[in-house]
């Protein structure tokens, strides 16, 4: 999948939750509409850009129970 470390994915992934934990559920969606354009526009690629994206809803889990009682 993935040419990073696991160590460096799973600080990025810690990273990423802290991010969408500042953004709040308010700004949750808009933050990662921005963030995704700008890693599509780093990757620069339009063919792994698709593959990254049909593989991002490719087996996509309904949110857990959990989750959804959070709110």
């Amino acid at each position: 999948m993935s040419g990073l470390p696991a160590i460096a994915r799973d600080r990025l992934y810690a990273a990423l939750a802290g991010a969408i934990s500042e953004a709040g559920e308010e700004r949750e969606s808009l933050f990662l509409a921005r963030l995704s354009l700008l890693l599509l526009e780093a990757v620069g690629d339009e063919a792994r850009c698709r593959r990254a994206l049909a593989d991002a809803l490719h087996e996509l889990p309904s949110p857990s129970l959990s989750a959804r009682s959070a709110s």
